[in-house]
């Protein structure tokens, strides 16, 4: 959590640039300083006098950042881009002032699209520009459609192909329906192969193929075709033009520096771009033994221009490292152009590099002590519970929750942590399938049983697969937590012990006001301080295993699916699902019932009897 009062101790007194945040994390506010010490404390001073307007902003800062600089004037520069990038709440802004969009093409899909962007992304699709304005990138679009029939709505293929009718484009022979499956996903990626020839500037071979269709179209007297083909070229030789006046050798740059503590490093990346400081960003690292700056600078290269979309002209460095040419030519086999990988050593591009490096110290240093305050609230919390417990060696819990109204379909939840922070990813919900009624001592046996099973089953399937590999039934939790004391802990121990399982389990217990008040483990309760990590943590996997089990029952809730157990069973509708109702009066009879019973109720054959016994009776 952001603590302003412990920031303010922070600030240097050296000039830069600060960035207010506000609760959404938000910028509303960029400014500059001469000293940020003295600058920004003077917001949060209690006989400030800063007018209505930023007495306003004050009060919306929920956290702050800043950027040390050289001096006030790259102070201002940057500012001055910064305000431009991200056009804050709270600074003045020119009305007129523009952003370059880009042209977007989802190399990522099926079928990609070609289509306009305003921000370049770290996806899989391929970013073209800037361009000088939006009508730029509109003539280009439109140019690429005519030429080679790129799709531009936002129709999920190959999933809906056939769903819908094609659209206009298809009917003036600007795209060649993909969407009705009238090209093969081949053929369309190789006019997208064409496409991104074109807009890397090859427009050589499409001029050719278009002046031989003209001249074609020409001798067979086809005068409207011809046109058309004529008007191409024009169109093709103006974009080129237009790419040549805006792709001049401006000043794009990526200024690069690492600082690093023990296995902790930061990379500081400032980014250049047309000659101004447009902004900056950082990375952790976390760094192999033994590991240098050096080493350090190398990976980040190799993993961070993997996957970014622009690969600036040059690459300014703190320092030489290994493989630099061998690297600068893979980047130029990416880039398609010449990119210069240097290390400065005197005049502006040095000061430049040395401020990257000062800012990395920074973050590394603020960050240092907030990662020492989160690892309190995981890894300590887990280390309290194991000192609690007399365990060790606890990096994966579980915690299960039951959700029902009145035993009205139930539901169950399964959350996991791992060394204290939530796995979202091995969240798992359940549906009770062999419990009527309100009986979650009953509904709780039938959730450990699935999940353990189905984990078994699992292990059993891939024991050749290293456990790293597996998912997350396969991986088996160190310590269970259960939202209860005696009665939820037996039950666990009962399904533990049929399926000769060993695992620690813990009851959650809770006092007269639903407050956890302790830890209920080998028979006896464990007082817990409600001030301790530990109990925190506690109480955080507790809320979250309700909130989960509570959400789950709520969204089936309004999806109208529960009610009844029978609209889970493949080829069980609403007629079959009544039939059953109305001869059986409940699930029970249901469950008991034979395939041959099953088979002589109403409107049921024996293949929907066969698939409803063996619903309630397949080991899962």
């Amino acid at each position: 959590m952001f603590h302003i009062e412990e920031e303010l101790k922070k600030l240097p007194s050296l000039p830069g640039v600060y960035i207010m945040h506000d609760e959404q994390d938000a910028i509303i506010y960029v400014g500059k300083a001469i000293s940020l010490k003295n600058r920004v404390r003077q917001y949060f001073q209690k006989s400030r006098n800063l007018g209505i307007k930023k007495e306003q902003m004050v009060e919306q800062i929920a956290r702050f950042e800043y950027i040390v600089t050289d001096s006030e004037l790259e102070a201002l520069v940057l500012e001055s881009n910064l305000i431009k990038e991200h056009c804050p709440k709270y600074n003045t802004m020119l009305k007129d002032d523009k952003n370059y969009p880009f042209i977007k093409v989802t190399a990522g899909e099926a079928f990609p699209r070609i289509m306009t962007a305003r921000s370049m992304k770290k996806d899989k699709s391929k970013y073209f520009g800037p361009y000088t304005s939006a009508g730029a990138v509109k003539d280009v679009i439109e140019l690429t459609r005519k030429l080679y029939h790129l799709r531009t709505c936002n129709r999920n293929l190959p999933r809906d192909i056939g769903k819908e009718r094609p659209c206009l484009y298809y009917h003036i022979k600007q795209c060649d329906a993909p969407c009705q499956g009238y090209i093969t996903e081949a053929a369309y990626q190789k006019q997208v192969e064409e496409l991104l020839d074109f807009l890397n500037g090859n427009h050589k071979k499409i001029l050719t193929q278009l002046e031989g269709k003209m001249y074609e179209a020409s001798e067979k007297m086809e005068f409207e075709d011809a046109a058309q083909y004529r008007d191409l070229i024009q169109s093709v030789k103006k974009i080129g033009e237009r790419q040549k006046i805006t792709d001049h050798p401006g000043e794009d740059k990526d200024i690069i520096a690492a600082a690093m503590e023990d296995a902790d490093a930061v990379v500081q990346v400032f980014f250049v771009r047309d000659g101004k400081l447009i902004g900056r960003d950082h990375f952790y690292m976390k760094s192999a033994p033994g590991e240098n700056r050096k080493g350090i600078l190398s990976s980040f290269l190799k993993q961070f221009y993997a996957g970014t979309p622009f690969i600036p002209k040059e690459i300014m460095l703190q320092e030489e490292v290994e493989d630099m040419e061998l690297i600068a030519k893979w980047l130029e086999s990416r880039k398609g152009k010449k990119v210069r990988i240097s290390v400065p050593k005197k005049g502006t591009k040095e000061k430049l590099v040395e401020m990257a490096y000062h800012n990395a110290k920074l973050v590394l240093r603020q960050d240092k002590e907030r990662i020492k305050r989160e690892e309190g609230r995981t890894i300590g919390a887990v280390k309290e519970i194991e000192a609690l417990l007399g365990l060790s060696g606890i990096q994966r819990m579980e915690a299960y929750d039951i959700s029902n109204i009145s035993g009205f379909q139930s539901v169950g939840s399964m959350v996991v942590y791992e060394k204290g922070k939530p796995k979202r990813s091995d969240y798992r919900k359940f549906k009770i399938k062999s419990v009527q009624g309100p009986n979650d001592y009953a509904s709780m046996e039938e959730v450990l049983t699935r999940r353990f099973v189905h984990g078994m089953d699992e292990r059993e399937e891939r024991k050749q697969q290293l456990e790293d590999e597996f998912g997350s039934f396969t991986r088996f939790p160190d310590l269970i937590l259960m939202d209860g004391g005696k009665g939820q802990v037996n039950i666990a121990l009962e399904v533990l012990e049929k399926l000769q399982l060993t695992i620690p389990v813990c009851g959650m217990v809770k006092d007269d006001k639903h407050r956890t008040r302790g830890l209920y483990y080998n028979n006896q309760e464990i007082p817990i301080s409600r001030d301790s990590e530990g109990f925190k943590l506690i109480t955080r996997v507790q809320d979250e295993a309700h909130r989960f089990a509570i959400e789950y029952h709520r969204s089936l809730r309004s999806k109208g699916q529960v009610h009844s157990v029978l609209d889970d069973i493949p080829g069980i509708g609403e007629t079959r699902r009544k039939a059953l109702m109305r001869h059986f009066k409940g699930l029970d009879g249901i469950r008991e019932a034979s395939v041959e019973t099953l088979s002589n109720i109403e409107s049921m054959n024996e293949k929907a009897a066969r698939q409803v016994y063996d619903f309630f009776h397949k080991k899962e």
